[in-house]
């Protein structure tokens, strides 16, 4: 796409820079097409652009384009532009400051002046910040903190998503971009009214399209990926990092498809707040609605089903999308459908080791065929074409020769060094593979919400997919309340703290991310630091204090926030479910008990936090099979019994106590009994769900 493209770290020094080079100052790479970087160091900001200019004057008299990348930005927070100018534009903003900004060939500038100029016209003190103690005014002061308040974000939407950014507002100490801006941009407002029509400044004048212009603007980040970069080369200039960055920079914008760099989806101010090329928005996904648990007033027992169906309508994705290669997908959930690539097979091949011909070329009980030269192997195809009457060895997997449809396997043949002879009862087509029998190109092989397998792995891999859009994995914290609780392995007397460890297994399984927020006292403000600690993460489960007791703080506190569903449902075990948000995250409160515990983040909780992750909504599977028990179940709740199957019977654990956490190792799965009355007898159909239908190891 372009001929040459130009990097340039800026720097806002107010002298020359030393003569030898040094870091903070200004390095300018260029990469032109078939040769490698060449890396310049330049004392001041006038003889850098004396290059470019150069660079790009020579272009365009040869018909070549230039990308020019500078390492400042481009545009301001939104509404800025406006209070300042008038005018919702950034390059409104490059000739104010091209108007007041002078900067002379020796580095000399008013950029200090300048910006206490800018607040006090906006009537701040503030936004911009940070300067020699000498430049300090009433409204340009050292510390941010000294700022008032304004109406204007502290970084542009592209800064949010870059690590390390600085704001634009930050004018002094190491980082500070804004002071680079200040005397940048008037520069660059210089060299648009000098090329005119030859010049695109993306996305601020182009939006995010493609620019079509031979001379191109654009910002970038030098240092967005230091892991990138290579060592430095001891005794030259790359000793220093930025003569690193710019060259890597360059070289990364050489292998870049620049065409997809450009087309930006989700940045709705571009032309206010510019861009950082290579920066791609990740895809928000909505957040829940703080009410989202809230079930119909009135309502006192949740019948299961009906707990499940307001689950299954309010939880929405809300982690953002990836790519990863198929290598690194394993568990992960697709964001969108997958469509084939290609056909699988893509060509018609052979099944088996054998002899290929003609269907025709078959005799009326006995055939023997003369042999062509050469074979067809799955690494080697035939290239020629098989005659009608002859055959070709051919090897599993091979692409089938032109005049080849049906194959004879090796078994059933007898064979010379010039003939094959074998049983002519054979059908057309057979031992060998269709194209496309599998799979058709453009088929969907993967649906959006799947969560992907090994085996789906090796279904994507055949249909030519090397990479998968896919949700990032839920983070789920988990936290444990009780005075009661000790860690495992202490001295101490009290309850060990089994749901913990129980609940970090079961939710790594699922394919999510844990935070082990740990045992949290029965006491308020100790919860409340807690589930602060916890909201860094997407969802967050905790066990205990969910009911209406003395210490139940979790429903108390969950319940000041506005947002608290004490739900209780009509099942055993399990009955109270604590719902609400924390910092706009949704909290599970689980009941204390570990058998309850373990039960209703199977029902409740693995499909709502499935359901979080991006995933399908999936019932677990059941399957109805005799009894090996007899029981007289009461109306009212539907009930999990821990079960397994022996001799083709489910029977159930001695013990229904939610204290007996062996019961839980002793299963294999649950049998569930219905709300109603019922009165079971051994060989009675029930049903029953093996832990694997909950996605259990």
């Amino acid at each position: 796409m372009f001929d040459h493209i130009v990097v340039v770290d800026w720097s806002s020094r107010p002298k020359p820079s030393p003569r030898a080079p040094t870091k903070d100052a200004i390095f300018v790479s260029h990469l032109k097409k078939n040769h490698k970087v060449d890396v310049q160091y330049h004392r001041t900001r006038s003889a850098a652009m004396d290059v470019i200019y150069r660079v790009a004057s020579r272009a365009i008299a040869q018909n070549e384009r230039v990308l020019c990348g500078f390492d400042f930005g481009f545009g301001y927070p939104r509404g800025f532009a406006r209070a300042l100018t008038g005018q919702d534009n950034a390059l409104a903003v490059w000739d104010w400051l091209n108007q007041h900004i002078e900067d002379g060939d020796d580095n000399s500038n008013n950029r200090f002046e300048v910006a206490d100029l800018i607040n006090k016209t906006l009537g701040f003190v503030g936004p911009f910040w940070g300067c020699p103690a000498s430049q300090q005014t009433h409204h340009l002061r050292q510390k941010g903190t000294e700022r008032d308040t304004h109406p204007f974000a502290e970084k542009r939407t592209v800064e949010a998503l870059c690590s390390g950014a600085q704001p634009m507002w930050k004018l002094f100490t190491p980082g500070a971009v804004g002071a680079q801006s200040l005397v940048g941009l008037p520069r660059l407002a210089q060299m648009r009214r000098h090329f005119g029509d030859a010049l695109d400044v993306w996305p601020v004048q182009t939006g995010f399209t493609v620019p079509s212009a031979p001379i191109v603007l654009a910002e970038v980040f030098p240092s967005l990926d230091d892991a990138s970069l290579r060592n430095g080369d001891t005794g030259t200039i790359f000793d220093i990092k930025d003569a690193r960055q710019v060259r890597a920079t360059a070289e990364a914008l050489g292998a870049m498809q620049l065409a997809q760099a450009f087309t930006v989806e989700g940045g709705d101010d571009a032309q206010q707040e510019g861009w950082i090329l290579g920066v791609r928005p990740a895809l928000q996904a909505p957040r829940l609605s703080n009410d989202c648990f809230a079930l119909p007033q009135g309502v006192n027992w949740t019948p299961v089903s009906e707990a499940l169906a307001h689950l299954r309508s309010n939880m929405v994705p809300i982690v953002e999308t990836q790519s990863r290669s198929i290598q690194n997908a394993t568990g992960c959930v697709l964001a969108k459908d997958v469509h084939a690539k290609r056909s699988n097979p893509q060509y018609p091949n052979t099944a088996v080791d054998g002899y290929g011909f003609a269907f025709d070329s078959l005799g009326a009980e006995t055939t023997v065929l003369d042999l062509v030269e050469g074979r067809a192997a799955a690494g080697g195809a035939f290239e020629g074409v098989v005659p009608h009457g002859k055959a070709i060895r051919v090897l599993t997997g091979a692409v089938l020769p032109e005049g080849v449809d049906t194959v004879v396997l090796e078994e059933d043949c007898n064979i010379s060094d010039t003939q094959v002879a074998f049983k002519s009862a054979l059908k057309r087509g057979a031992n060998c593979r269709k194209a496309g029998e599998d799979m058709m190109a453009d088929d969907i092989v993967g649906h959006k919400g799947r969560r992907l397998t090994a085996a789906d792995l090796a279904r994507l891999t055949a249909a030519g997919i090397g990479a998968v859009e896919v949700f990032r994995p839920l983070k789920v914290a988990v936290i444990s309340t009780g005075d009661e609780l000790l860690e495992a392995g202490s001295d101490a007397h009290g309850t060990f703290d089994a749901n913990r460890p129980m609940l970090l297994s079961m939710l790594r399984t699922w394919g999510f991310d844990t935070i082990d927020v740990g045992i949290v006292p029965d006491e308020e403000h100790a919860l409340r630091n807690a589930l602060d600690r916890a909201a860094r993460a997407d969802a967050i489960i905790t066990s205990g204090g969910a009911s209406a007791g003395d210490e139940d703080h979790m429903s108390r506190v969950l319940n000041e926030t506005g947002s608290m569903a004490l739900w209780r449902i009509a099942m055993k075990p399990g009955r109270p479910l604590a719902m609400g948000m924390w910092a706009q995250t949704p909290v599970f409160g689980l009941p204390g008990n570990p058998v309850a515990a373990f039960v209703c983040s199977l029902i409740f909780a693995r499909p709502a936090l499935m359901q979080l992750a991006g995933g399908a909504w999936t019932p677990p599977q059941g399957f109805s099979v005799p009894a090996g028990f007899a029981k007289n179940k009461k109306a009212g709740r539907r009930e999990y019994l821990r079960a397994r199957i022996r001799e083709g019977r489910a029977e159930v654990y001695h013990s229904e106590g939610s204290g007996r956490i062996s019961g839980l190792s002793w299963a294999e799965g649950l049998v569930e009994l219905p709300d109603d009355a019922a009165t079971i007898q051994k060989g009675d159909l029930v049903t029953y769900y093996p832990f694997g239908s909950f996605d259990l190891n």
